[in-house]
């Protein structure tokens, strides 16, 4: 990537502004208003009427609901076109838009009035005998009779009253005493759970009241569907021509706002991007067509990767490497005074800062949806490894191992297909992201026993099977297999660790130098390898648990036998530790506060093992209440689910061999003698299991994932990787809809 400027005279603008448009290549930086005489651009003329226009087509567009899907094709649309068939369209739009919003509040507004009115329809009494009387109080409302009556005779100021009631409204009539005050009936009623209700003014009973308001609510749906049927008419006409307006319109605007970027005096501009090298001769000849020697562009840096990786900001412009264009030559700003010149320029070459080359990120098909996850700590910055590959590597590795179940694995990677195949954009790439993690998922389910969920299917296989791995660790029989999963998480960690410093050792010997290296990266290998080789030494062997190293074996399946390195290798590592100490006291003191950091980082991937058995136990205790189990006390205590009441009356029968842990639901149901409570029992236990199941999918989604995304960002990427780079946009449009 360059970094270039174009200087020129404000009469020119216009032009050059077409000119780099539509090269479609220069990725403008905005001007920060750091400089003396200069001020951030204002936008062209004309720039508040295209953009007012452009609130109106897409105004239009929201009403009508047209989305691409509706386009016909390219085509042309010139300016007084655009603005007849914009205003026509403006206008029967919206006169269909605020009928059917009439519409649509008449409708509310009868339905309404049905509600106020259908509770005196139950109710039965004309409305007329609600009100009006000289020596009666009425009140009605929803509440319970019987509390209504209770009130009124315990009530002093009442002498007689009658209660009647339709559905749950009540209509109650008092006579008040001699001597009561107005309102004893309601006074009588405020102890009581009662919704009063205003007696609506109608002439006709309320029964035909709502019938008639029925009948009109109907007719007003028939003529919203009238509007409606015409404004998905006014759509099929007009769908192409407003997104052809709303691409037109949208240049224009990008075009009559750029200036907003340029650094400006009163009378000259200058305008400064990025843009790839191999095109700035193209570019700086489509400027020269465009307007002649009445604007400059020059290439100021180049930025650029060797093969090695190597990232390299060079000078190329005379006098300055800062940014900005030559503002010297009288013939590139004919405009321009003496002062804008002098203003414009610093060393010769005007400035808008430093500022970072935009990155594109390209990890072809498989690796590419991952640079979601990437984007959501950050884009890499152009002088940075893009870690996307990476994580393409580890998170699925990570996911299917926490999760390891068949089940679940195919519906991930079901939900995955279907994100992927119905939408676009971040859905999309999340699907492509849940296809990988669902079909890891898969394969560690296999390798944990064919476990669909939480159910070990190489049971199921004919003959006397013998599975390599015994299960994920849940059950007393295999908690060797779950120590050994804490280990092989440990180990994963000190793999993925190793990778972030070793990119960190390279990064900083590539920027810097190899002692810049081998003090950021450098001291924290030779830490890191020290502690955990230490930590797997023979050396001082007696707080070191003997999992550490009879887990090799039970991972290996007995082809590979570890009992800890040599002592002698155990004092090396600690000499490394030591000179690791040493480097990063000489480089980078303040980080000797993290000087453990090595040991707890490996330790945080025990998650990976953690969520692994907490999923497992989920989908165990899940089965365990929907179908029961036994512990098989031959088999050195396995769990085994039970599925059937003959199964269960067997287990229940050889308690010498086998230890009841949970009766199961559908356990209760036998089908020899089917009731009741065997029926309810089998629904009871599927619902269990179904619900039960979807909710460790669910919980499945957020746990793996979260501490898959936490590894990566917080443990792996904060060894070498900061993050904080811009996207390259370059300064134009893919026309879709229009042509030129």
């Amino acid at each position: 990537m360059s970094k270039v400027s174009v200087t020129g005279s404000k009469r020119v603008i216009d032009d050059v502004i077409e000119a780099a448009y539509d090269h479609h290549s220069l990725h403008v930086t905005d001007y920060d208003d750091r400089y003396e005489g200069f001020e951030p651009g204002t936008s062209l003329e004309g720039a508040e009427d295209v953009n007012e226009r452009l609130v109106t087509v897409r105004s239009l567009e929201s009403i009508l609901d047209v989305s691409a899907e509706d386009a016909d094709g390219p085509g042309k649309l010139g300016d007084d076109a655009l603005t007849a068939e914009l205003e026509e369209t403006r206008e029967r739009v919206n006169e269909l838009n605020d009928r059917r919003d009439d519409l649509r509040g008449e409708i509310r507004d009868r339905q309404e009035e049905i509600d106020r009115m259908e509770p005196f329809a139950e109710l039965g009494i004309e409305l007329d005998l609600l009100g009006g009387y000289d020596s009666l109080e009425v009140v009605v409302g929803e509440a319970k009779p019987d509390a209504i009556e209770d009130a009124l005779e315990a009530a002093d100021g009442v002498d007689a009253f009658e209660v009647f009631s339709g559905g749950n409204v009540v209509a109650a009539f008092a006579a008040p005493a001699d001597d009561a005050e107005a309102g004893v009936l309601q006074d009588a009623l405020v102890g009581v759970d009662v919704a009063f209700l205003e007696v609506p003014d109608a002439d006709a009973s309320p029964a035909d009241y709502v019938a008639e308001l029925e009948g009109e609510r109907a007719d007003l749906g028939e003529e919203l569907d009238a509007v409606d049927a015409e404004l998905e008419e006014v759509k099929t006409e007009a769908a192409g021509f407003l997104l052809r307006a709303e691409e037109q319109l949208t240049i224009e605007a990008q075009k009559k706002q750029a200036p907003l970027s340029f650094a400006t005096t009163e009378n000259a501009f200058i305008a400064e991007g990025w843009i790839p090298t191999a095109t700035v001769a193209d570019f700086e000849a489509v400027i020269a067509d465009a307007v002649g020697d009445h604007a400059e562009v020059e290439e100021l840096e180049r930025a650029s990767f060797t093969p090695d990786g190597d990232h390299h900001v060079e000078a190329v412009a005379d006098g300055g490497s800062s940014g900005g264009a030559a503002a010297g030559s009288a013939s590139a700003a004919d405009a321009t005074d003496d002062a804008d010149r002098e203003a414009a320029t610093d060393g010769g070459h005007a400035t808008h800062g430093s500022d970072d080359p935009p990155v594109v990120q390209d990890n072809g098909s498989a690796a590419g949806p991952f640079e979601l996850l990437v984007q959501g700590f950050g884009r890499p910055k152009y002088s940075e490894f893009d870690p996307t590959l990476l994580v393409f590597l580890t998170f699925p590795l990570m996911f299917g191992f926490m999760i390891g179940d068949v089940g679940y694995g195919v519906l991930y990677a079901a939900i995955g297909y279907f994100l992927y195949s119905n939408y676009e954009g971040t859905f999309r790439e999340l699907g492509a992201v849940a296809l990988w993690a669902g079909g890891f998922t898969v394969l560690f389910g296999i390798y944990f026993g064919i476990d669909v969920f939480g159910y070990h299917a190489y049971q199921l296989l004919p003959g006397d099977v013998h599975w390599p791995v015994d299960g994920k660790g849940l059950s007393p029989a295999d908690i060797d297999w779950a120590l050994s999963f804490l280990v092989a998480s440990v180990l994963f960690g000190l793999a993925h660790l190793n990778v972030g410093h070793v990119l960190s050792f390279v990064s900083n010997y590539q920027q810097h130098d190899l002692k810049h290296a081998l003090y950021e990266g450098g001291s924290w290998l030779l830490i890191l390898n020290g502690a955990w080789i230490w930590i797997f030494s023979q050396h001082l062997p007696g707080p070191k648990p003997d999992f550490l190293f009879e887990s090799f074996s039970i991972l290996t399946f007995g082809a590979v036998s570890f009992a800890g390195f040599p002592v002698a290798v155990g004092y090396a590592a600690i000499v490394a530790i030591v000179l690791g100490i040493v480097l990063l006291a000489i480089g980078e003191p303040p980080e000797l506060a993290e000087v453990l950091s090595p040991i707890v980082n490996v330790i945080s991937y025990a998650r990976i093992m953690a969520v692994l058995l907490a999923k497992g136990g989920m989908a165990l205790a899940v089965n365990l209440l929907a179908f029961g189990a036994y512990i098989d006390e031959s088999g050195e205590g396995s769990f085994h689910f039970i599925f059937s009441a003959d199964y269960l009356e067997y287990v229940r029968s050889h308690p010498e061999d086998y230890e009841l842990v949970f009766a199961g639901m559908t356990t209760a149901f036998d089908p020899a003698s089917i009731g009741a409570v065997g029926i309810l029992a089998l629904v009871g236990g599927i619902v269990v299991a179904i619900v039960g199941h979807v909710v460790v999918l669910a919980l499945g989604i957020t746990s793996a994932g979260i501490q898959a995304v936490r590894l990566e960002y917080v443990e792996f990427f904060g060894n070498f990787y900061e993050g904080g780079g811009d996207a390259y946009t370059p300064f134009g449009y893919d026309r879709k809809h229009t042509e030129e």
